[in-house]
């Protein structure tokens, strides 16, 4: 094979190469892009999610703003700063699952910009061996091809051979320009995306002052009524009248729930059945220390000096925090309560429930199958509460019982 049949193989190679390699680059993009595509549509839909939080926050201010706000009862008036918390703490929740959803579109920019900038300097390097091929060789090369010819015929054909790698050079460079723009569309897609989530994340310390102002506001309300005899009182009486209407909810319900399990095995599906029954042995329901600020049974008014029972134990925790189911079982009331709050009771068999009071939101719903440790909640203050806490109940057999028996 002569000098020149070799060059013009090498030449055919390169663009060959270049040619795969940017069919490899092309194919690597569109897959990145096409998994940004989703990412940036669940951002949409969280956008979406959060002018609703947003319309329905404005509604339950309009409330508050009206004389009848003013006319309501204590519980009444808590009930829709309630609502307004809750609507602030899942806006909080929507700007964290955004920001996570940022995290990974910006690891998806940052390996596009690394593609980017790979095929860019592939593409320079192939560009430095073409220029310095033809520094090497100079138009002699071409002249070569074209004199070397033995008929017209042939010449034809090398000229038009010649015309083809010319126009491989000039696709050469300017898939080189190309691979630069690309490589700083990419940057510039990332250096965006990252401006996009440091606004989520000032947004997010704004909703968190704002979650703050409106705790205060709701546990000075509560402290105003139990700075009132006459409202504490009645506060009183209709949290203990609450406390029995539950009580015997979940009575009826656990008793609601052993039937259709005795159903479930005399259908043969009691694998189901015995799955959700509970250990016996209960695990702390939230993230702390063990600390308990008030105990179960009789404790004394803070300003009034008098005994009132209380029902469960009060477990101290950060708005926010996770409440996880203390056992195994089947949520058999997933509600909202004045007294309450939102709250959540678990059934974990042989007559066993385990109650979860307060909560700024509920993640488990009725009828759903919990292992223990499963997030149930999260900490609030909602209902008949002075601060973020959790109100944790057992009951065995409809009584309630010490939950530190248990724990």
């Amino acid at each position: 094979m002569t000098m020149n049949n070799k060059r013009v193989v090498r030449i055919i190679a390169i663009v060959l190469a270049l040619i795969m390699l940017f069919s490899v680059f092309m194919i690597a993009l569109n897959a990145i892009t096409a998994q940004a595509a989703v990412t940036q549509a669940e951002i949409d839909r969280l956008r979406a999610e959060k002018k609703e939080y947003e319309r329905k926050k404005r509604e339950i201010q309009s409330r508050i703003n009206t004389i009848e706000f003013e006319k309501m009862t204590e519980i009444a008036r808590k009930e829709v700063l309630d609502d307004r918390i809750m609507l602030t703490g899942l806006e909080i929740d929507n700007i964290v699952e955004t920001i996570e959803l940022y995290v990974t579109l910006i690891i998806e920019k940052e390996l596009e910009v690394v593609a980017a900038q790979e095929s860019e300097d592939e593409q320079l390097r192939k560009y430095k061996n073409r220029v310095r091929d033809m520094e090497e060789n100079g138009v002699i090369s071409y002249l070569e091809i074209i004199f070397d010819s033995t008929d017209f015929s042939d010449l034809l054909a090398r000229l038009d051979f010649v015309g083809d790698i010319m126009q491989a050079d000039e696709n050469m460079y300017n898939d080189l320009i190309a691979a630069r723009e690309a490589t700083i569309a990419a940057e510039e897609r990332l250096k965006q995306t990252k401006l996009e989530m440091e606004e989520e994340k000032r947004l997010k310390e704004l909703k968190q002052a704002e979650l703050e102002e409106q705790l205060d506001e709701a546990t000075a309300l509560i402290a105003a009524i139990e700075a009132n005899l006459e409202s504490e009182k009645a506060l009183r009486a209709e949290v203990e009248a609450d406390e029995e209407k539950i009580q015997r909810e979940i009575n009826q319900k656990v008793e609601e729930l052993r039937r259709a399990q005795e159903l479930a095995r005399a259908k043969a599906a009691s694998a189901t059945a015995n799955r959700v029954r509970g250990t016996g042995q209960l695990k702390w329901p939230v993230p702390s220390n063990g600390a308990v600020t008030s105990g179960f049974g009789m404790r004394m008014h803070p300003v009034y000096k008098v005994y009132r029972q209380h029902s469960g134990i009060d477990i101290p925790a950060k708005h926010g925090a996770n409440v996880v189911a203390a056992d195994t079982g089947t949520v058999i009331t997933s509600a909202y309560n004045s007294s309450y709050g939102n709250y959540i009771v678990v059934s974990h068999g042989n007559g066993m429930t385990t109650l979860y009071a307060h909560l700024s939101s509920r993640k488990a719903k009725e009828g759903a199958t919990v292992t223990k440790g499963d997030v149930i909640g999260l900490i609030g203050s909602t209902g008949v509460s002075t601060g973020p806490h959790l109100h944790f109940e057992v009951s065995v057999n409809g009584t309630r019982i010490n939950p530190l028996y248990r724990l």
